[in-house]
């Protein structure tokens, strides 16, 4: 690790850069102990397609964004925990290469690096941080992942139905729970998973029955654990109380053309020491 570096004037202004760079639409960055690691480009699968996207690595998150200008602006600023954070190395496809996925509990996506060496120099920081943090904190490395989605060119057709072809007038739509395309008529229900969202989220009807299993069940556990507190305390009844993504794959990237992001000689990353 490079906690060397907490204090020092030129992480300070490092992280003051990239707080520039997003402007007033992103969060503030410096806090005490932060570390600004590493930075690069990498793509990422998006619902529409693969889109270059701006990572920088700090030594507790993991932020990225949309690039409008590179170097200079970037909007759509995303914060993730590194102590949420899960990786899982992938296969390449015919469109993406040195791919690998971030998984974590709310959201879980797949990036592929420029190349192979910077693959391994992006999971080894990442990796090394994760395991730093989970050490300091005590916790234990995360075990449920939200479900990535699947891109909406993978399928023609529903993935639970397999029948509904999609066209203009059809669309597409993603169940919230296992990241497959559907069709509306089978992602009519809707689901409240905390984990994921303070709404109701859509979900295909075969999740939305296994939530609905999984529900009753933990409710029953829930029953029976009460049932001595309700007979050692007659009249007892237990309190309640209240507590109370906007997408950016829409959005045009301003990225040259004839930019060739796996054959160039260009390194799209680099980290700090």
């Amino acid at each position: 690790m490079v906690d060397h570096l907490a204090n020092t004037e030129i992480n300070s202004q490092r992280i003051a850069a990239v707080e520039n760079c997003f402007g007033a639409s992103g969060q503030p960055l410096a806090v005490p102990g932060r570390v600004l690691l590493g930075e690069g480009i990498l793509t990422k699968e998006c619902r529409k397609k693969p889109k270059p996207r701006i990572f920088f690595l700090f030594n507790d998150i993991l932020v990225y964004g949309s690039i409008v200008i590179n170097k200079r602006k970037y909007n759509s600023q995303h914060i993730i925990p590194l102590e949420d954070v899960t990786l899982e190395t992938l296969p390449d496809t015919l469109q993406m290469k040195n791919r690998w996925m971030i998984k974590t509990s709310k959201k879980s996506f797949v990036v592929s690096a420029a190349s192979l060496t910077e693959r391994k120099e992006w999971i080894s920081h990442l990796e090394e941080c994760i395991r730093h943090l989970l050490t300091k904190t005590g916790r234990q490395p995360s075990t449920e992942h939200a479900a990535p989605w699947i891109p909406d060119k993978a399928t023609d057709i529903c993935m639970r139905c397999t029948q509904t072809k999609f066209s203009t007038l059809t669309r597409r739509h993603h169940c919230r729970k296992c990241g497959f395309v559907v069709c509306a008529d089978c992602s009519r229900q809707r689901f409240l998973m905390p984990r994921l969202s303070p709404k109701p989220l859509r979900v295909c009807n075969l999740c939305y029955r296994q939530l609905l299993a999984e529900e009753k069940k933990e409710a029953e556990a829930d029953r029976r654990q009460m049932e001595p507190i309700r007979s050692a305390i007659p009249g007892y009844e237990p309190s309640s109380g209240d507590d109370s993504d906007k997408s950016d794959d829409d959005k045009a990237d301003q990225w040259p053309a004839d930019t060739e992001f796996y054959t160039s000689e260009v390194s799209w990353s680099s980290f700090h020491s």
